[in-house]
């Protein structure tokens, strides 16, 4: 695999076949041994995001971590993001913001993600990721197929249109795997986690969900859109790019 020239996008097949064979700390390490300095981790120091962190921690606390801050995180979010750095010493933490001009002309009121949730999203996350990507071969995440929805077919290793490599670690894993993962590394839990927030955005579009309710039932409740737009595209119009029919 490279370690120079990206974004290069191997054989992902051949990489995903290399991949499977190993753990997720394994494919952790790897990764960020042959792409080092190219490779960065997008985190949304959510419910789940803990495992994936300390993961890469444990492979090299240096390389570069993701957070799209978009001005609507939980202070709780934010203070995870503080405690997980700390704990796993990690060095390289970057909280991306959208940029204040777009939001001047765009959300000037603040309310877009009531009108135009889509809108709010390209905005708010898939915008300033794209500029934060900007000099990365490739980006680990932390989907999982047991997510649901279209995640359920959710491959191990993703080619996107910018010629990048997408990763996905943990697609194999449930959320018995995330919290006996969490629980032998003594690692925290979301402080939202207790109060029935299995999967944690902003605060204008994340709910708590029941027992027995789909992990991602509190994101954008009531309204058909099951995902921001960074792993599908979004628009800035009001067409339904990342929702179900």
């Amino acid at each position: 695999m490279p370690t120079q020239s990206a974004p290069v996008v191997p054989d992902v097949q051949a990489l995903a076949a290399q991949l499977e064979k190993l753990p997720a700390e394994a494919m952790v390490a790897l990764l960020a041994n042959c792409y080092r300095g190219r490779i960065a981790l997008v985190s949304s120091f959510g419910t789940e995001s803990a495992v994936l962190l300390h993961m890469l921690a444990q492979a090299d606390p240096a390389l570069p971590v993701i957070l799209l801050d978009t001005g609507r995180l939980f202070p709780e979010t934010l203070a995870y993001r503080d405690r997980l750095v700390a704990q796993l010493g990690l060095r390289d933490v970057r909280s991306v913001r959208p940029d204040p001009a777009a939001l001047a002309a765009r959300d000037a009121f603040g309310g877009l993600w009531a009108l135009n949730p889509d809108a709010c999203c390209t905005l708010r996350k898939v915008e300033p990721l794209a500029a934060a990507l900007a000099p990365f071969a490739v980006w680990l995440n932390g989907r999982k197929r047991a997510h649901g929805g279209a995640r359920k077919a959710l491959p191990l290793v993703e080619a996107t249109a910018d010629g990048r490599l997408k990763v996905n670690p943990l697609a194999a894993w449930d959320a018995t795997a995330v919290e006996a993962w969490r629980v032998a590394h003594d690692l925290p839990s979301h402080p939202l986690a207790a109060l029935g927030y299995t999967s944690v955005g902003c605060t204008t579009c994340t709910s708590p969900v029941a027992a027995g309710q789909a992990i991602r039932a509190g994101r954008w409740r009531g309204t058909g859109k099951t995902e921001c737009g960074i792993h599908i595209p979004a628009t800035a119009d009001a067409s339904p790019t990342n929702r179900t029919t």
